[in-house]
């Protein structure tokens, strides 16, 4: 006899999901909204807030700046996190304690006490509160979220014995890594890679503090304008929020292509 699922789980997976969507739904309707204080429902619909987001001088500049800090925070933490990780797992096991105590450190030290300190370290040209400094900030803010899907990959599969077993026939190192642990450990660096986009792309303290002006990102914009007017604010939030899931899919639509050409060559052998 099949159980049956209690009504008091699902009414709280429904409260769940209410108290996460709502507040996306109203950001959505407040930014078309052209007046919505004085009745439940906005008065009337525009698209003029985001006519205004898109004309700003800076809307190109700093969406520019968030991507390519985003990335660049990405590809950085996914060079410095797998080999270690792997390397870790297979010749250092002793060494994984000391990792995992490394990378949970970021959690514990706010963005403006990282950014104070990286400000007064690297305070010599070119480093000095530089898209660079930046970027190795976020880079440093964000190792836990692209650590830990990574380790639990790894841990989740043999990966001693696959990587003998890869030795044995003839693979080196890098041949090794690349062919045989990072297709069976790809979940984990997607998951991790998705996290550090989505923290690094809407990080704004430490690009507030680091780069300011300089170097301003979109979360900047986006704050600059919660104090001129909310419903473009609202409007930037939800490009931000777009872009976030566009970028999400597509990672998720290409890693699912690489898998799918992947087991199709493996089949044609």
């Amino acid at each position: 006899m099949k159980r049956r699922t209690p009504i008091t789980q699902w009414g709280c997976i429904l409260l769940f999901l209410l108290y996460m969507i709502i507040p996306i739904i109203a950001t959505y309707m407040f930014s078309i909204a052209t007046r919505w204080d004085r009745t439940i429902l906005p008065e009337g619909y525009t698209l003029e807030w985001y006519k205004t987001a898109f004309a700003h001088s800076y809307f190109a500049s700093t969406l520019r700046n968030s991507f390519i800090v985003a990335f660049s925070a990405v590809l950085l933490g996914l060079i410095l996190v797998a080999p270690t990780t792997y390397w870790a797992h297979v010749r250092l096991p002793a060494a994984k304690p000391l990792l995992d105590v490394l990378t949970i450190l970021p959690f514990g030290i706010p963005g403006v006490v990282l950014a104070l300190a990286l400000i007064r370290i690297y305070s010599f040209p070119p480093i000095s509160r530089s898209p660079y400094l930046l970027i190795g900030a976020c880079v440093i803010f964000s190792m836990p979220f692209i650590y830990r899907p990574i380790a639990n990959s790894l841990g989740a599969i043999s990966v001693t014995t696959l990587s003998e077993s890869a030795q044995s026939l003839g693979a080196n190192t890098w041949q090794t890594m690349m062919r045989v642990i990072l297709p069976n450990i790809m979940p984990g660096i997607l998951s991790g890679c998705l996290l550090v986009f989505a923290t690094v792309f809407a990080e704004f303290t430490l690009a507030n503090l680091i780069t300011g002006a300089r170097f301003k990102t979109f979360p900047i914009l986006l704050v600059e304008f919660t104090r001129k007017d909310g419903r473009v604010a609202a409007a930037l939030s939800v490009i931000s929020f777009t872009i976030a899931w566009v970028v999400s899919l597509m990672i998720l639509w290409t890693a699912g292509r690489g898998s799918r050409s992947t087991e199709e060559a493996l089949h044609a052998r």
